[in-house]
């Protein structure tokens, strides 16, 4: 079934989301709707890459606006006739960059796949009869008992009251008909004195009973009390921990569903404790005496209750999902006038107020920005897939204030603007049955950008401070910031390569890393690197910092060798002494692709083993391609179309293993594009071949391997590709730096 088709039969929740993906500019819906089957069909993936198919795409999208206008006029559709003909002149815009609409079109089917696979999810775990998190611990089973054991007490004391309000009537019934009998001269004094015994015997069981009842309330507020503790001091503290490393790419559960019913069945208890209270009024109202424990005891249990349920609501308003852009490196990193949402929950359910509390949005203090948008929205059930109390931002923007001012306040230290953190606070007032409590979240400190180019900076300092931050809201933390030990270092690098490509890194490919930070050592655990060194300080050699590196490495592996690093065929984070090792012992033609150590914004390359007529192993390399080769051919095909010349002049392909054995079109053939010569993108749309072909005589190869440092990388196109027009046969060539590449 089409994509399109499957995201109309979704439910109303999903199909909510689905509206508010197509609130923002760039793709209309009707006209996602009506060209949905062409849509689906297209490679806007390499539409994105490849401006020639790019602007094929571009103009067959605007012959089928027009094919759609015509209907549209035949049928007498006025309404519509009208829109299409709009979206087409809109869409006219990007006639110089038509790559441009590619991406915005790619990432809006990109966003659909998301909800699709959250909704199949959900349907699954409903199908199954099983919770989202199937791992349960066994302090959350106690809990779960300990919470149980809660409200068995409540339904006793519940009980308990309802037995103490028959025995005050009891008592009130005897006591007005003594009253009446003794009004009557006749009545005889024996029988009055045994009326009187009963109703001391009464009143004092009565009074029993309230000892016992306000016992019995201490004890569930004492229960309550321990709950509560574990509640705000352990799981909701273990929950923004974990929240605080899945912003930065840990697979860690964020789900608040556990919890919610949790902080729920505490408070809807502490309530039902305040008309517990709140009903022994009304019968001390009726009935009281001398030294009446309910007098005297029941304002300092009101006072407790209350004093929970404040402590229970101002820790259960919390930030559910972090500010975020739309099309941000990550979350907590926003940029002026761009807009980004961030949804806030109330971890205590109850349906008599949904859209009855109002949720307003601010922020810290200096460097002061104005939030725009709606900046105010009421917590509702509708916005959330469970039915949790929410309120969801999604269209807000922060301005700067300009301001005559020349210090920064709390910042008045040298930080760049990259390391400036800022908080966003959420306001609200719990309102129920005469408790009045002003909540207020926090969202975790964000980095506020004004230019695309800090981007990289901006989320460097994210990772940084949730990685090493004990406070949530210490917005000083780059003041005096921590050095970090290298298991932490390193298990957050392999978070970003498993949030990116759902593939973390090996332990090799991070001992790897560690050697290249800090040398070769027994142990890497006691290893700190300081913050400086990690995104300020350029690493020996080069004109870059250790961030730049790696982050220019995930880029070009999420960008073009996403599917070659999931399935392990990139060993990547290899160093050249340990390529050497593992290929010298292997049979000629044996490669490895690895990064570039020396290219700035991504590179990888491939090292092959061939033997000299004496059996010396020779590991020969080429220069780093990087995301301007990429582009323009996907790497499978340059290692599938690679050669060599040899004396002769005859050319061929030196790769025929990919390490340690597996044969090269085993390897990569499930990825080959060009099948048969005919239906080959490049053939249909460039009506050129790309070939990547190196002189032998120029390649370095010498063993160890030549350092790519040394010989300088990436390909730097004299003459560029060219293209003739259909049908003819073109030739293109790339004058490089040794070793020579070509394009045929």
């Amino acid at each position: 079934m089409a994509q399109w088709e499957r995201l109309r039969q979704l439910h109303s929740v999903y199909q909510q989301q689905l509206d508010e993906l197509y609130d923002r500019d760039g793709l209309p819906m009707d006209v996602r709707y009506y060209l949905a089957a062409w849509i689906e069909k297209q490679e806007w993936e390499r539409a994105v890459r490849d401006y020639d198919l790019a602007m094929v795409l571009f103009q067959v999208l605007l012959d089928n606006l027009d094919t759609q206008h015509s209907r549209f006029v035949q049928e007498e559709q006025f309404l519509l006739k009208h829109n299409i003909r709009r979206y087409k002149q809109n869409f006219q815009v990007c006639l110089e960059q038509p790559c441009t609409l590619a991406s915005t079109i790619l990432w809006f089917l990109q966003k659909e796949k998301e909800i699709l696979e959250t909704a199949e999810l959900d349907m699954q775990v409903k199908l199954l009869q099983v919770e989202p998190e199937q791992m349960e611990t066994d302090s959350q089973k106690d809990l779960e008992r300990r919470m149980a054991g809660l409200r068995n007490e409540v339904q006793c004391v519940e009980h308990a009251l309802t037995c103490l309000e028959e025995q005050q009537d009891e008592f009130d019934f005897k006591y007005k008909t003594h009253q009446m009998e003794g009004a009557t001269e006749e009545a005889a004094k024996k029988e009055q004195d045994q009326n009187m015994k009963v109703l001391q015997m009464l009143i004092n069981r009565l009074d029993e009973c309230r000892k016992t009842m306000l016992s019995n309330l201490g004890k569930l507020l004492d229960r309550s009390e321990e709950l509560l503790s574990v509640l705000v001091k352990k799981e909701l503290l273990e929950w923004q921990k974990r929240q605080q490393k899945a912003c930065i790419g840990a697979p860690d559960n964020v789900c608040l569903d556990q919890l919610e019913n949790w902080f729920t069945c505490v408070a809807v208890c502490l309530f039902q404790v305040r008309e517990f209270l709140s009903k022994l009024q009304e019968l001390m109202g009726k009935l009281t005496y001398p030294n009446d424990p309910v007098k005297a005891q029941k304002p300092v249990l009101q006072s407790r209750v209350d004093s929970l349920l404040t402590e229970l609501l101002k820790s259960a308003f919390v930030v559910e999902t972090q500010p975020s852009m739309p099309q941000g490196k990550g979350p907590l990193v926003l940029r002026t006038n761009v807009q980004f949402s961030v949804k806030t929950r109330l971890l205590v359910k109850f349906p008599e107020l949904n859209h009855a509390m109002r949720v307003t949005v601010s922020m810290s203090r200096y460097r002061r920005f104005n939030v725009l948008g709606s900046n105010s929205k009421a917590l509702n059930m509708a916005e959330s897939q469970t039915g949790g109390m929410v309120a969801d931002f999604r269209h807000l923007t922060l301005k700067e204030q300009k301001s005559g001012g020349s210090g920064k306040g709390v910042n008045d230290i040298s930080l760049s603007v990259t390391e400036e953190l800022h908080i966003i606070y959420f306001d609200t007032v719990f309102e129920m049955k005469g408790l009045s409590v002003n909540l207020q979240a926090a969202s975790l400190p964000v980095v506020v950008i004004s230019n695309s180019s800090q981007q990289q900076s901006a989320w460097s300092s994210i990772l940084w401070f949730n990685m090493l931050s004990q406070d949530p809201k210490d917005i000083t933390f780059f003041a005096n910031c921590p050095a970090a030990m290298w298991p932490q270092l390193g298990e957050m690098l392999s978070w970003q390569f498993l949030s990116a490509t759902k593939r973390g890194l090996e332990p090799e490919q991070l001992d790897m890393i560690a050697y290249k930070l800090f040398g070769k050592q027994q142990n890497y655990d006691s290893c700190k690197m300081t913050w400086s060194r990690f995104s300020k300080e350029n690493v020996p050699n080069a004109n870059f910092t250790f961030w730049v590196w790696f982050d220019g490495i995930l880029v070009l592996v999420k960008t073009y060798l996403e599917n070659l690093w999931r399935d392990g065929s990139i060993m990547g984070f290899v160093s050249k002494a340990r390529e050497k090792t593992l290929l010298k012992k292997k049979q000629t033609g044996t490669f490895l692709l690895r990064f570039s150590e020396s290219v700035r914004d991504g590179g990888i390359t491939f090292s092959w083993v061939e033997y000299s007529p004496t059996g010396e192993p020779d590991v020969k390399s080429v220069q780093p391609f990087t995301k301007v080769d990429l582009s323009q051919i996907p790497f499978h095909e340059i290692i599938r179309n690679f050669q060599i010349f040899e004396a002769e002049n005859v050319p061929e392909n030196p790769l025929l293993y990919l390490y340690p054995n597996t044969p090269k079109d085993e390897a990569f053939g499930k990825y080959y594009t060009d099948k048969t010569g005919d239906d080959s993108p490049y053939i249909k749309y460039i009506k050129t071949k790309l070939m990547f072909v190196s002189k032998e005589n120029t390649l370095e190869a010498k063993s160890p391997m030549y350092s790519d440092m040394a010989e300088g990388e990436g390909l730097e196109p004299v003459n560029g590709l060219c293209g003739e027009a259909a049908g003819s046969s073109a030739a293109c060539v790339m004058q490089l730096t040794p070793p020579n590449i070509h394009a045929v």
